[in-house]
């Protein structure tokens, strides 16, 4: 049976340093110091909110499917993942970044069918089906920027921050799929149910996001 507390799904690592500020200012503050722990759920100042912290691409499944209220996830995961399962009423403008194509910068590539690398496969299949470009999809979860070197892809498809990883590997940014930042989703029935704190939280998380 689900908890009457509410749980709040943070995604672990750089997005965590950025999210927590925010969420103190939203009066929600770990009652412990989450960045030196191995747990894995946490209390807060709030008595009946919990944080959970946990792998960014695991906090849309969590929260979908009702084992977290809340949470906190990079656009890029929520759109591999699909969104159908949960509302996304705030953007936190944290954690920015692109989804882009990265070519090599000596990109010769006439084939009829692109070969591209990526861990984003659902993206990266509606992003060339909507270009009427024809693709085998190659699933790598990290050390993209080699496979064109490697004669692995033509192209990948991945995050970019300063461009600096892709240069280094002989590559340069091409198409721009997505702006990227950290979003707050919410489970469907949970804003049903827990309506009023869910709210309140969200309120004083817009005002934080506005103050920055």
């Amino acid at each position: 049976m689900k908890s009457a507390n509410l749980v709040i799904a943070l995604t672990k690592g750089r997005i965590l340093e950025e999210t927590l500020p925010l969420f103190a200012a939203a009066d929600i503050v770990p009652t412990e110091d989450i960045t030196k722990s191995r747990k894995l759920l946490f209390d807060t100042n709030v008595e009946t909110v919990k944080l959970m912290v946990i792998r960014g691409s695991d906090v849309p499944t969590y929260v979908e499917f009702g084992s977290a209220d809340m949470g906190v996830a990079g656009k890029d995961l929520i759109l591999e993942h699909g969104s159908d399962g949960f509302y996304e009423p705030l953007d936190l403008q944290i954690a920015k970044c692109r989804l882009m194509t990265a070519v090599p910068v000596t990109d010769q590539t006439d084939s009829d069918v692109l070969k591209v690398a990526t861990k984003f496969t659902n993206i990266a299949k509606h992003y060339f089906a909507e270009q009427g470009r024809q693709v085998e999809l190659i699933k790598l979860n990290g050390a993209l920027e080699l496979a064109p070197s490697l004669g692995l892809a033509d192209s990948i498809v991945d995050i970019v921050d300063t461009g600096k990883t892709l240069k280094a590997n002989g590559l340069e940014p091409k198409d721009l799929i997505a702006d990227i930042s950290s979003r707050v989703i919410v489970n469907k029935a949970s804003m049903k149910i827990k309506n009023a704190i869910i709210r309140d939280i969200l309120s004083k998380l817009s005002t934080a996001v506005k103050a920055k």
